[in-house]
């Protein structure tokens, strides 16, 4: 069973800065880690080449550095990684990075499943794994808790609803996009940490994919940032005075007069 995952790596630090110029994030000089929700993901692929056999492929879309994700994703038990690294996919939106990811796995060739986490902690859209599975034309299924058979081509699961799951079943190719409660994500092994540091990872740009510049970066992208900002909150308190029933006469003429909203 031939398993892609697409991982994405983020800032790790609450304290972001945006870059005024471009409005995006400032990267250089802050940690960057793999995506949690994606830790889930890579593992679920893991387990399922440990109990079907195959192999796990991991692939990212980043700058050069991007890289240190892909290497951890082979410490923790990929066989394979790809990055796509290019000048000309900065700036995308969520529909230029599925075009980009789409174009990169037609070139790697078959594959059974592809496993994205639920959403990115830096984007929070949970987007992109819909939009990979409408450009490749399989079947998608989001928010996946348990994987609970994969037989003859047809793959049964659990997906979570806000009262509680459903069970689905769906043909393979599919796209799934995974929740935290499907598993725990292992520590990368001994073995896994030197096969990480020697791999050799490919890294294909927009040539490489055959891509169409004007469908990748800023190019391709369908939305745009045109001013970030952080919201200003002040807080201002006042302290009624009088009695209780004093107290709420002049709570409700203000809520009538549209003073306090």
């Amino acid at each position: 069973m031939n398993v892609l995952v697409c991982l994405k790596q983020v800032p790790g630090t609450t304290q972001v800065q945006i870059d005024s110029e471009t409005n995006t994030l400032v990267r250089e000089g802050i940690k960057n880690i793999v995506n949690p929700f994606d830790t889930y993901a890579l593992e679920e692929g893991v387990r399922l080449k440990e109990q079907y056999g195959g192999k796990v492929t991991a692939i990212s879309m980043g700058p050069p550095q991007a890289e240190e994700v892909l290497r951890e994703a082979i410490s923790t038990g990929a066989d394979e990684a790809v990055l796509l690294s290019d000048s000309a996919f900065s700036g995308a939106d969520t529909l230029a990075t599925a075009y980009t990811l789409a174009q990169a796995i037609n070139k790697t060739g078959e594959y059974d499943l592809i496993i994205c986490g639920r959403q990115t902690i830096d984007g929070d859209t949970a987007q992109v794994g819909p939009e990979l599975a409408e450009m490749l034309d399989i079947p998608v299924v989001t928010y996946v808790s348990r994987i609970e058979e994969i037989d003859n081509g047809q793959m049964r699961l659990q997906r979570m609803v806000e009262d509680g799951y459903e069970t689905i079943e769906t043909p393979l190719p599919a796209l799934i996009t995974v929740v935290k409660e499907i598993n725990t994500p292992r520590l990368p092994s001994l073995r896994g940490l030197t096969k990480a540091k020697s791999a050799v990872i490919p890294v294909w740009d927009a040539a490489e994919i055959g891509a169409d510049l004007n469908m990748v970066g800023r190019n391709g992208s369908a939305t745009w940032v045109t001013r970030i900002f952080f919201p200003q909150r002040a807080r201002q308190g006042e302290i009624l005075e009088g009695s209780p029933e004093e107290q709420v006469e002049t709570l409700i003429n203000r809520l009538r007069d549209g003073q306090l909203i």
